[in-house]
């Protein structure tokens, strides 16, 4: 199985220990793991703002840069939607101007092979038990586009329950959001720092050591926000747990 990693743009720059970890996992479990230096940006900060025309170099780029692979797996629900949901409008949109097919045929070459980690270990590989150990209290926010565009379920709490050591708490109103929302955050900054507010003194209440997400830009809202509320709670992402192991320090 020859699988491809989409880092991302957040994770590259700001959390490059997630792809570390996302490349520590998986070849534990014995799958190759692959990373196209041609990839770039998915394109969603253009898209999400209006800019549906500069975002189509974007498509073709990320089509390109992973041809060939049988699967691209991406730590970000975020990045994974872009992928799959807005890939396929774009590419029709851009037929229904007369502009060819062209984008349409190269989303459909990624779309079924585009999958957020814990999609690929549990429907992909078919496993829950990765043989983690995390000997921490730690509580899941399931953020908006992996919940409601990908449809992840239970997948990220079942791979969570399975790892050693782990005590899951639950959180109130896990499925409200934490207002980051990519550029929502810069458009409405104060209905954003409130709503960031709102979910970090939930993630307290818990009494959690850890927050994690499958969403980096998620966590990095959630985490400033529990700093400036002087929280202890380490915000940490789901693939820096699933690759834990007995003796790593956290």
């Amino acid at each position: 199985m020859r699988v491809a990693l989409f880092v991302t743009c957040v994770n590259d720059t700001l959390y490059p220990e997630t792809g570390r970890a996302v490349v520590t996992l998986l070849e534990r479990l014995g799958v190759e793991v692959d990373f196209p230096a041609a990839q770039t940006c998915c394109g969603q900060p253009q898209f999400n703002t209006g800019y549906r025309h500069l975002t189509e170099p974007l498509v073709r780029r990320y089509a390109a840069a992973f041809d060939g692979y049988d699967h691209i797996v991406t730590p970000s629900g975020s990045c994974a939607a872009m992928v799959r949901d807005a890939y396929p409008r774009i590419g029709a949109k851009a037929a229904a101007e007369g502009r060819g097919a062209e984008l349409a045929e190269l989303a459909a070459s990624v779309v079924p092979r585009t999958y957020e980690l814990t999609e690929f270990l549990v429907d992909v590989l078919g496993t829950t038990d990765v043989g983690a150990y995390y000997p921490h209290t730690v509580t899941y926010h399931p953020t908006c586009h992996g919940l409601r565009m990908l449809g992840l379920g239970d997948r990220p709490r079942r791979l969570l329950e399975a790892v050693g050591g782990l005590t899951l708490r639950e959180l109130s109103g896990a499925e409200e959001c934490c207002g980051f929302g990519g550029t929502f955050a810069v458009k409405n900054p104060a209905v954003s720092a409130a709503m960031g507010a709102d979910k970090a003194r939930a993630i307290t209440a818990t009494g959690a050591e850890a927050v994690c997400t499958v969403d980096n830009s998620c966590q990095m809202h959630i985490g400033g926000t529990l700093a400036r509320q002087g929280s202890t709670v380490r915000p940490v992402h789901i693939a820096q747990i699933l690759a834990s192991t007995e003796g790593d320090v956290w």
